[in-house]
């Protein structure tokens, strides 16, 4: 008989019932009013999260594959194209730069943050790449100055996905900020969720807003006159209401991320397992805590054995996914990619996670490997 897990990789439940008088407050006031699209709270939440990650603009859009896909688009990437990005993300970073009619290009990672190698960068680099899209995975930022310094010496844009990453810091900067434009997925299990699909494009190019604003809203400036093939791709209205609430929130939710992640690296020490740090002049928001352990998938399984929720996240990487298969890619064409996500466990991580329920994570991990 299967044991229930009590302590989830993931949950959202517990934020609810914090937060559920607010969020029902929220949608309260856009009910009413019936503007479910393109309204005055979508407006509220484009100019608060835009302050937040210190950038001049930010779009709501339907998902964050979309936010991809039109920040893609907005950069000129098309037919033909090369978008540089990494093999160990979530699909849909692939695949919004093949819904351009561009190839992905993938580089391999850094052993140790699992981020984009920028020291492997330049010779995958062609004279048909448009763009590098950096993952900050995890919620570890990318390395981005000698990055973006490639990137302007060879006239490429940079579009970030921060979709793991909302607050984390680089330097001192917000991600978000620090390429041409970023795309931020507001999936209800991230850092910051609404509850459904959601998602946004921050930026402080002026032209790049105004084309993924057009993008968004089918290629139209003017209701009726569409200049270009545009899409409905925006953030409704009850999306925006509930992701106001929830950005209040937001640094107090990655301090008590950061916190369980201490407790975490404090009480794995001397085990076989690699824990996550922060390199560099960073801010990691741990959308997720994930280690490196050997025998991983006997240790998921003794952890669900006594209650403990843990995944092993994008567990092929995309190269090597039959919709890439065209690419021609075999394992050990990405040597430090395939060795990590042979290896790499999630561990529970969410902000009302208990200091009792931590300890006792860390403890059956340890009583494993003893």
């Amino acid at each position: 008989m299967a044991v229930e897990i009590r302590i989830p990789a993931e949950d959202i439940t517990r934020e609810y019932q914090r937060i559920k008088d607010e969020v029902a407050e929220a949608i309260a006031e856009v009910l009413p009013t019936c503007k479910f699209v393109l309204g005055p709270k979508l407006a509220l939440f484009e100019e608060e999260y835009a302050a937040y990650c210190e950038t001049d603009y930010c779009v709501g859009i339907s998902n964050g594959t979309e936010a991809l896909h039109l920040a893609l688009l907005a950069c000129g990437v098309g037919e033909g194209d090369e978008v540089i990005t990494v093999p160990n993300t979530y699909i849909a970073t692939a695949f919004a730069i093949s819904y351009t009619g561009a190839t992905p290009v993938f580089v391999d990672v850094d052993p140790v943050t699992f981020n984009l190698d920028v020291a492997q960068l330049e010779r995958r680099i062609t004279a048909k790449t448009k763009v590098i899209l950096p993952v900050h995975l995890y919620g570890h930022p990318v390395d981005m100055d000698p990055l973006l310094e490639i990137a302007r010496q060879r006239g490429l844009r940079v579009v970030e996905d921060a979709a793991h990453a909302h607050g984390a810091l680089y330097k001192g900067r917000k991600v978000g900020s620090l390429g041409d434009i970023a795309c931020f997925s507001f999936y209800p299990r991230k850092v910051m969720g609404c509850y459904g699909d959601g998602g946004a494009v921050t930026t402080s190019d002026a032209e790049l807003l105004d084309r993924v604003r057009m993008l968004r809203y089918m290629g139209q400036h003017q209701k009726y006159l569409h200049e270009v093939i545009g899409f409905q791709q925006r953030l409704d209205e009850l999306q925006a209401a509930v992701l106001r609430v929830k950005l209040r929130y937001l640094d107090e939710s990655i301090a008590a991320r950061r916190r369980w992640a201490e407790m975490y690296t404090e009480m794995l020490q001397g085990l076989p397992v690699v824990t996550p740090v922060e390199v560099g002049d960073v801010k990691h928001v741990y959308y997720q805590y994930t280690i490196r352990a050997p025998r991983r998938d006997e240790l998921k399984a003794y952890l669900a054995g006594r209650g403990i929720g843990s995944q092993d996240m994008y567990p092929l990487e995309v190269p090597y996914q039959p919709a890439y298969a065209h690419l021609g890619h075999t394992m050990g064409d990405f040597p430090e990619a395939d060795a990590h996500v042979k290896e790499i466990l999630c561990l529970p991580m969410f902000p009302e996670l208990t200091e009792d329920e931590v300890q006792f994570v860390a403890e059956t991990i340890r009583e494993f490997y003893s």
